[in-house]
């Protein structure tokens, strides 16, 4: 999962990039609603995850003018304002879910899989697929029954590709799954990736659709 985090506290910011990383979400982060605003317009993300103090403009005001122009995007508000009343103005213009500071990073994380899952219009956290289960939380994944290391950037690309429900994914999709803005990323990184799920799994759990990306495949 690929997430935006508006966040003007960079001491904040960076424990939330780095705790969130262990939970499989990768974060693009941004101070300022402008910087946001530019952020969307070149990438996408599932979740925003909104403070609302931010230097340039309340964040209420971004939000509602997200809604109000059709971004789709998850919205959890996590903000200091965290009093009943302040949670129901923000969740009455527009965010799917709010977060008093300070915060427990672990709930975070829960409450951002949660968002994901319904989004998807999933209940499990367990994603299936021709004897192939995933965690995607955690990253756990076994194959009949048998536990099978994967890293976390495999992980990201397997759930990318099991949740696309038999779609193609391109190649600058499943980076952006995968790599946020900071990251550096090598030319040939996903078929790196691809390489070494195909070598844990099944030959074909990968398929390579010429001209178009790559989806999941069926086991022989």
């Amino acid at each position: 999962m690929r997430i935006l985090l508006v966040e003007d506290n960079l001491l904040i910011a960076k424990g939330i990039v780095a705790g969130l990383a262990a939970a499989a979400i990768t974060v693009d982060h941004v101070a300022s609603a402008a910087e946001a605003e530019a952020a969307l317009a070149s990438a996408t993300h599932e979740v925003i995850v909104l403070d609302l103090g931010l230097p340039d403009e309340d964040g209420l005001l971004l939000l509602r003018r997200l809604r109000q122009r059709g971004e789709q995007a998850a919205v959890l508000v996590l903000s200091a304002r965290g009093e009943t009343p302040e949670r129901i103005v923000g969740l009455e213009a527009g965010a799917d879910d709010y977060m008093g500071k300070p915060f427990d990073l672990g709930e975070l994380a829960a409450r951002l899989h949660a968002l994901q899952r319904r989004k998807a219009g999933r209940a499990a956290q367990v994603i299936e697929h021709a004897g192939l289960r995933l965690e995607p939380a955690s990253g756990w994944a076994s194959l009949d029954g048998r536990e099978i290391a994967l890293s976390r950037r495999e992980s990201h690309l397997l759930a990318a590709l099991m949740q696309a429900n038999g779609r193609c994914l391109s190649a600058e999709q499943l980076k952006g799954e995968l790599y946020g803005f900071d990251d550096d990323v090598e030319s040939n990184t996903i078929n790196v990736h691809i390489h070494h799920l195909r070598r844990k799994l099944w030959k074909d759990v990968v398929v390579t659709v010429r001209g178009l990306g790559y989806r999941l495949g069926h086991r022989p």
